[in-house]
Parts: structure tokens; C-alpha cells; sequence
């Protein structure tokens, strides 16, 4: 027989004031923050592949190329990758990108289908950032 040991939901809520001093306390809220922080990036890590996978779908592409797509639409609006993701995400759901996200995605698509035909979308002043020519 197995003995289990019910603690209450909230055992380990701390308060930062009654940490100070104690070292296993003060532990134990630096590892729930970290694990705060991870949950954030796991779910803006879901976002992206949701996204991403939206793109394969809708622009016959492989991952790396859905993503680069993606990249370029954050950098072009100046916005971060999760914010991308979910918006295109929602777009597939209803709701409008915003003007400069539709701008973006247009020009990305653009490169993207571009490259895949093995010419160079860019015009000769725009510079490139992928390394190559």
C-alpha cells in the first residue's frame, strides 16, 4: 500500500518578503520564475509551429522556409516572432492582419517564391542578410 501525502495547492507560495534571509526560500522563488519564463517560451515555441505549419499548408513550402517566412514577417514589421505567429494564427481563425502584417506577408511570400525559383526578388539596393549574393 502506498502512502500519498496531500499538500495543500499552495504550499509553495512565497512571498519575497518572508524569503529574505533564507536561502532554500529564496530557491524556490528564483525556480518559479525560471519556470514562469519557460512556460512563456513553450507557448510562444507552440504559436510559431502552429504558424508555421499554417504556411507549409498554404504556401506548398518545407519548415525552414515557413519559418524564414516568418522571421522575415517580424523583422519587417519590427514586432517578435510570437506576436507573428499568433497573428497569423488568428488570421486563419477570422481575424485581420493589420496592414503591415499583410504588407509584410505579401513581401515575404514574394522572396520566398522567388528563391524557390532560384531568382533574386530583392531590388539592387536592398540588402540581402541571408550571406548570399
Amino acid at each position: 500500500m502506498q502512502r500519498t501525502t496531500m499538500l495543500p495547492e499552495n504550499w509553495w507560495d512565497l512571498r519575497a518578503e518572508a524569503v529574505t534571509g533564507n536561502a532554500a526560500a529564496q530557491d524556490v522563488v528564483a525556480l518559479r520564475a525560471e519556470i514562469e519564463q519557460l512556460q512563456r517560451a513553450l507557448a510562444g515555441r507552440m504559436v510559431i509551429d502552429q504558424a508555421c505549419g499554417m504556411v507549409m499548408v498554404l504556401a506548398p513550402c518545407r519548415r525552414g522556409a515557413a519559418r524564414n517566412l516568418l522571421t522575415d514577417m517580424a523583422r519587417q514589421c519590427n514586432t517578435k516572432l510570437p506576436d507573428v505567429a499568433a497573428a497569423v494564427v488568428a488570421a486563419w481563425e477570422g481575424e485581420p492582419l493589420s496592414r503591415l502584417m499583410q504588407r509584410a506577408l505579401r513581401h515575404a511570400l514574394r522572396r520566398l517564391y522567388a528563391e524557390d525559383r532560384g531568382c533574386d526578388s530583392r531590388s539592387a539596393d536592398e540588402p540581402s542578410g541571408r550571406g548570399g549574393p
